[in-house]
């Protein structure tokens, strides 16, 4: 399964160099991950005390973006685990390949005063996923 989603750069998203800040790329694969779920007819809001904390989480560069840049974020289900989910994500301008990235997150149990407790991924949630066979959006050479 994934998603794509397009955006374009805004002003307060870029640096002193009028490039995207790096953190950005962090958000913008976050907003693919809430739309991957809204596709799935899902939301991954924290709801009967079952929560999504990151695990890890990474990118690489390949070109900068601009402000008022028209872009294409692609996240897919690169792997899911009883109890994680590991998304890839691809940012691209057009044909011109952006940034490459990494996100896996862990179902946990949220109790009032205790640690998160891991827990396996609810059958009405993973039922819904199915890993993607290739990397998001990008050649093998590229990735």
């Amino acid at each position: 399964m994934e998603v794509h989603l397009t955006r374009r750069v805004q002003f307060h998203e870029t640096d002193a160099a009028g490039i995207v800040h790096f953190s950005w790329f962090f958000r913008y694969m976050e907003e693919a991950e809430y739309a991957l779920w809204r596709a799935a007819g899902l939301s991954n809001a924290p709801v009967n005390g079952i929560g999504w904390p990151r695990v890890a989480a990474a990118f690489e560069y390949h070109s900068p973006l601009r402000f008022e840049d028209e872009f294409e974020v692609t996240l897919s289900i690169e792997a899911i685990t009883k109890r994680t989910i590991r998304y890839s994500c691809a940012i691209r301008r057009g044909q011109a390949a952006i940034a490459t990235g990494s996100l896996k997150v862990v179902c946990v149990r949220k109790r009032e005063g205790l640690p998160f407790q891991r827990m396996e991924i609810p059958a009405a949630i993973s039922e819904r996923f199915t890993p993607a066979t290739t990397r998001s959006g990008l050649p093998r050479d590229e990735v």
